[in-house]
């Protein structure tokens, strides 16, 4: 295992903690000022202690984490996307993840197993540090439940990418990388149940978003805790327990929350932290506080329009709309065109495509120079990446209830999206009545895939719904059961192991 995924010196975290000062959410933008040459005096200023917490978050950030490598591993794997760009632009292994002839070597796999498990060093460091600080106890309590939050976070993804990981509970010593029982693989269960203990804390730790002044926007919130537990109870098919917590978010028993009216708005930067959202990456559009090119991978590529191409956002053309997924939806279906970009279409900033590389690019990820604040480097978009939102809260609903037998509740909330996406038109979208439980499940699951489209969920909801192998290999793709289901673990991750790390089965 590389040493990129264990604690460094707390000196050293601090440095990476630091954000662009002209940063407009303030708890991304720690003062960098009299930062502490030694460790004592580092201990002695209570604001590094909110440092810790922000190394935390500061993770979301980078390349290796959310960008081209999850792009690749969570959407152009799955039939709602094809690579894109150009046939000989591979972009290093998109190609791979797109035909499913990946190995234990292709690249993206490394930099997810590392980013995810140095999102959860830095909660670990967190946890053993916050308490040396002489700050208040509510505070340090709150800090907790924060890394807590992101430390599940971060091993939800890993055990749907990989299955069978280590636990890394506490700070990893110099003494701890000696030992092989540091390297040693949980089954999911374990680790599932590990994840669920960090939410439990945070659910009832946490301040509702209401309870946030506006300088804390964007940190973990109860609501937060309660989304992401239900949706690990979801994937657990505990279903009891995803009824009764997504019931409590939509009932404003854990902070205020509401589906938007107009789904056009939720990716625009006017949809930010808006009612519908309960937690996204915070990104500024400043060199070190943006998701480093998550929009420019996936912008329009060698585009034609009826504006100087300067006033319009592009980029590499990765990640495009696959024909299937446009063809998924119904005629005046909203989320359409407020998810695909299409040759031809009038963007919301008055932008027409008149033509480009790709027939199709994911307007979720678009930016508009014209009518948003991003007007600079395409490498840095003030594009904030929605992670848990209140329609997907209402499709987990629906699918709780009906594997409850609670036909009527799960039509409930189904409809409730349903009726959002005809828009403005009464015949578009009619309201679902099955009440079969077999069927309603499906239906459930392809509202799914139109709700929440280009936002890093079909691949693993195939798996988790057992159908990866039959809709992929429909689509084209090379997938195996019994193989694909997990990525491949980092091969030069199992030789730093001396062998201890054990690959996924058929890598």
């Amino acid at each position: 295992m590389k040493k990129i995924i264990f604690p460094i010196n707390i000196i050293a975290i601090l440095a990476v903690m630091v954000i662009a000062s002209s940063c407009s959410k303030d708890w991304l933008n720690p003062d960098p000022e009299n930062i502490a040459s030694s460790e004592d005096s580092t201990y002695a200023d209570p604001a590094n202690a909110g440092r810790f917490v922000t190394a935390a978050y500061t993770n979301l950030l980078t390349w290796e984490q959310s960008s081209f490598a999850w792009i690749g591993t969570t959407s152009i794997t799955s039939d709602d996307a094809d690579k894109g760009s150009s046939p000989g632009d591979l972009g290093t292994d998109k190609d791979q993840l797109d035909n499913f002839t990946f190995t234990a070597t292709t690249p993206s796999f490394r930099d997810g197993w590392n980013s995810n498990f140095l999102g959860i060093s830095y909660c670990n460091q967190a946890l053993a540090n916050v308490p040396v600080f002489d700050i208040d106890e509510a505070l340090k309590t709150r800090y907790f439940a924060e890394v807590r939050f992101l430390r599940a976070f971060y091993y939800f993804n890993l055990v749907r990418m990989y299955g069978n990981v280590p636990k890394l509970d506490k700070v990893v010593t110099n003494e701890d990388v000696q030992s092989p029982d540091l390297f040693r693989q949980l089954p999911p269960d374990s680790i599932y149940a590990f994840i669920k203990s960090d939410l439990e804390f945070a659910l009832k730790t946490l301040p509702k978003n209401t309870e946030y002044g506006p300088e804390n926007v964007g940190r973990a919130t109860q609501g937060a805790a309660a989304a992401l537990l239900a949706k690990v109870s979801m994937y657990r098919k505990e279903w009891d327990r995803a009824y009764s917590l997504t019931d409590s978010i939509i009932n404003g028993a854990v902070g205020s929350y509401a589906l938007v009216s107009d789904y056009t708005t939720i990716w625009r930067e006017v949809g930010e932290n808006s009612s519908e959202s309960l937690f996204e990456i915070q990104s500024t559009g400043q060199e070190n506080g943006s998701v480093r090119q998550y929009s420019q991978v996936q912008g329009i590529k060698e585009g034609q329009f009826n504006v100087p191409s300067s006033q319009v956002f592009q980029g590499w053309g990765f990640n495009t709309p696959s024909a299937d997924l446009y063809n998924a939806y119904s005629e005046g279906d909203v989320r359409r065109d407020a998810t695909i970009i299409s040759v031809g279409n009038t963007l919301f900033d008055g932008v027409v495509v008149r033509s480009a590389f790709n027939p199709r690019y994911n307007y979720k990820a678009y930016v508009s120079i014209r009518q948003e604040t991003q007007g600079g480097s395409t490498d840095f978009s003030n594009k904030n990446i929605r992670i848990l939102r209140m329609g997907e809260i209402y499709l987990i609903r629906a699918e709780a209830a009906n594997e409850l037998g609670m036909s009527a509740e799960a039509l409930n909330s189904l409809n409730a999206i349903r009726t959002r996406a005809r828009g403005d038109n009464p015949n578009a979208v009619p309201n679902i009545t099955v009440t079969d439980q077999a069927q309603l499940r499906q239906l459930i699951w392809n509202e799914r895939r139109l709700e929440l489209a280009m936002e890093h969920d079909r691949f693993f909801d195939l798996v988790r719904t057992g159908r990866a192998g039959e809709v992929l290999r429909a689509h084209g793709k090379n997938f195996v059961d019994g193989k694909h289901e997990l990525f491949p673990i980092p091969q030069d991750e199992i030789a730093a192991s001396g062998g201890v790390l054990v690959q996924n089965p058929g890598y």
